[in-house]
């Protein structure tokens, strides 16, 4: 792990000879977009699935959440199946498992067959994109320096995460929802096309077989997962400890969390080790991006509210927010990559900019917030919120591969993505959308005391239209009071990380080779067989 290794050199071997050299990293680059573009459903055609189908937002949100889900449990396999089966294997058969998700995804009505499709399709998509992108690291960086792989590697993850929500609502708009599904076989198709016919079978390394995994283990964490999941997200339907349903689940999910730890602590090759958890730094990282995803949800809760309940905007016009969201993303990627790479400056303190950028955004939205502005007036904020997104996602990574041992980094990695992609974004929208429960009404009844018989007459209002123009602007306060408390919050977090502003190391030790990394492998699970 010494960072005086010398660089390796960068090859394809895996391409037929015909494959011209230049272009091979960039097929690989185009096939990790089209994995990232996928999904089991697509938050941009959820209005138009509501009206035609029987789910609710929230079955659909739930399939989104198993679908982040199973891409952030799969991260410890992610070398085992490297070790095990060639790439074009692992290429093919993550493609060909994406292509039948999506086929089978918009005819499947029974909601818990639809999550483990959405759930499956996410370990396929996490499996395709490491696949290409661990292939082509020595071509972005030779020295395998993480402060350029990570922002570059955000690059396609973000990128192709508000350009997938930018096609699916087009194509839902002129045409219909499922056209996305249709899509996203197609260029499945073409990959495996491409696989075919430019790439063979080839080995770098003596196969490794897949003894030693806790599967069961990685069974009751990914339930574990799912069961916070769908407390949090159905639970103000069901009105929370009030009903039963919530209170059973609650046992549920203690029961599930015990058997986890315990099969942890007493099994010898658990999933998730005991020793990860010791890592001097790991609890405060999981910690702040757990916080900053609860910041960040307001954006499908609160600023939803506001486009549809007081603006009254239609998807087609809503949507044209996720290009600032764009821009700020390759913003904040590039410059992440500056200030870690080109000028080896400070990580804490890019914490504290990222920080700044969502800070940026909530008052952006608090100040702006009203029925009278035009959409390009909160293209700023929304610029900023893609902006921090993308710095706090590639510098936590980068944080999280400085602290932690390779053997137990792609662990920490998997933790780090439960609570980057799930845990954080479920709890903040379940805070977010109890806030509006308790605001709204109570604004109502401040406010609509105003309002009797004899002050109308008076006024000689139109009742109905005038109770519409109500709940608009009720609505539109109890947004802004949501979006004030939560922006006291990330500036007294802000405030934290400005009293503890400390040099952190700035030399990155280098992750090692694949033939190193295979060999520790084998040593760990052999030493612990003795």
């Amino acid at each position: 792990m010494s960072g005086t290794a010398q660089p390796m050199p960068f090859s394809m071997p895996m391409f037929r000879s015909f494959v011209p050299e230049r272009i091979r990293p960039w097929m690989y680059v185009f096939i990790a977009f089209t994995f990232q573009f996928s999904g089991g459903l697509y938050l941009g055609t959820l209005n138009q699935m509501m009206g035609e189908t029987t789910l609710m937002r929230k079955d659909l949100l739930m399939c989104l959440y198993a679908n982040l889900a199973g891409m952030a449990i799969y991260f410890p396999l992610l070398f085992r199946m490297k070790f095990r089966f060639t790439n074009k294997t692992l290429l093919c058969g993550a493609a060909t498992g994406v292509l039948l998700c999506n086929l089978l995804a918009p005819h499947i009505t029974f909601l818990p067959l639809l999550w483990l499709v959405c759930f499956i399709e996410g370990m396929c998509k996490i499996q395709g994109t490491f696949e290409c992108m661990s292939n082509i690291q020595l071509w972005m960086t030779p020295t395998r320096d993480f402060t350029v792989f990570f922002p570059m590697l955000h690059i396609v993850i973000l990128g192709s995460m508000q350009l997938s929500d930018l096609l699916a609502t087009y194509l839902m708009y002129y045409y219909h929802w499922d056209y996305m599904q249709w899509f996203i076989c197609g260029i499945m198709m073409i990959d495996l096309l491409i696989l075919t016919v430019c790439t063979r079978h080839f080995r770098m390394f003596k196969k490794f077989p897949l003894f030693g995994v806790d599967w069961l283990g990685a069974v009751l964490w990914a339930m574990l997962l799912l069961e916070i999941a769908y407390l949090f997200n159905y639970g103000d339907w069901y009105d929370w400890w009030n009903s039963s349903v919530i209170c059973q689940l609650s046992v549920v999910i203690i029961v599930t969390l015990f058997f986890c730890v315990w099969r942890m602590l007493t099994i010898r090759h658990p999933y998730y080790e005991p020793k990860m958890w010791t890592y001097r730094h790991l609890l405060p990282v999981f910690i702040l991006i757990t916080l900053v995803e609860m910041f960040l949800a307001t954006e499908h809760v609160l600023e939803e509210v506001y486009l549809e309940e007081v603006m009254h905007y239609g998807t087609m016009t809503s949507v044209q927010l996720d290009w600032p969201a764009l821009v700020g993303v390759l913003a904040g990627c590039l410059f992440a990559y500056w200030w870690m790479h080109i000028r080896r400056f400070n990580y804490l303190r890019l914490i504290i900019i990222g920080l700044g950028g969502i800070i940026c955004y909530l008052l952006g939205n608090y100040f702006l917030i009203s029925s009278d502005i035009h959409i390009s007036q909160l293209y700023l904020p929304i610029f900023c919120r893609g902006f921090a997104y993308a710095v706090l996602s590639a510098t936590f990574m980068t944080c999280l591969e400085e602290i932690m041992s390779f053997q137990h980094f792609f662990q920490a990695l998997s933790v780090f993505n439960m609570l980057h992609m799930v845990m954080g974004g479920v709890v903040g929208a379940a805070i977010y959308t109890r806030g509006l429960a308790y605001y709204l009404p109570d604004n109502m009844a401040r406010y609509g005391a105003a309002i009797n018989n004899v002050v109308s007459s008076r006024m000689l209002i139109n009742i109905p239209h005038y109770m519409e123009t109500f709940m608009s602007q009720m609505t539109e306060i109890s947004v802004k009071q949501i979006y004030g408390w939560t922006a006291y919050a990330c500036v007294f977090l802000f405030l934290l990380f400005l009293l503890y502003d400390a040099p952190i190391r700035r030399e990155l030790k280098q992750i090692p080779s694949w033939q190193k990394i295979r060999k520790m492998v084998a040593e760990s699970f052999a030493g612990k067989n003795k």
